[in-house]
């Protein structure tokens, strides 16, 4: 047998550990983090239990990275959907809406994922938390942004601030409220970005 090239062999790696990132999504979004096991997550990526350990230092590890790589790629999706714009504010309430929408389609995966952040194990930086923070700085930059370096950190403190306030348990705050707040500080007009239905809050344009 003819041995795998290495470019062949990257890409089988860079395929299972997909696998495992969307297992993790999938599971931990139906059944909640206590009750996934790392040994679920392999059966459903179709890998050996080992491999998701090569990959990833733990379960906590792992949900982080599995989150923001479906955040980066629901980002990405929203702004780069037809119609294409570079318009830095359409850009701007894009990302809003992307990350707020996660927050009220994928409730428990969100809620899991928050929770996890703020405990002692904190924020785990890996190469999707990279590529999150790419598209979001990317984002600040192309809204007119003459300090991104201050700017950027802000935008994702008030979005992660926005996506609590959302999944608060007992006492949520209605997206399309934190949504105009967001998009009053901003400058972003209402109808930009996947405005909800029903129009503004009341009190609010």
């Amino acid at each position: 047998m003819t041995p795998r090239s290495p470019s062949v062999n990257e890409e089988l790696r860079r395929r299972s550990r997909e696998r495992i990132l969307e297992a993790t999504v999938e599971l931990v979004g139906v059944h909640g983090y206590e009750a996934t096991t790392l040994g679920d997550i392999a059966r459903q990526a179709g890998v050996a239990r080992g491999l998701v350990s090569y990959y990833f230092a733990g379960k906590r590890q792992l949900l982080q990275s599995a989150v923001h790589r479906l955040m980066h790629l629901t980002l990405a999706e929203a702004l780069e959907r037809p119609p294409r714009t570079e318009d830095g504010r359409e850009r701007m309430a894009r990302a809003i809406d992307a990350i707020l929408g996660l927050a009220v389609t994928r409730p428990t995966l969100m809620r899991t994922h928050m929770a996890g952040i703020l405990q002692a194990e904190g924020f785990v930086r890996c190469e999707e938390q990279q590529r999150l923070a790419f598209l979001l700085r990317d984002t600040v930059e192309r809204y007119g942004s003459e300090d991104v370096d201050r700017d950027y950190p802000l935008l994702r403190a008030l979005l992660m601030g926005a996506v609590v306030g959302v999944l608060l348990p007992g006492a949520p705050m209605p997206m399309a409220r934190l949504r105009a707040e967001l998009f009053h500080r901003y400058g972003l007009a209402w109808d930009s970005g996947m405005p909800p239905d029903g129009g503004p809050p009341d009190g609010m344009l």
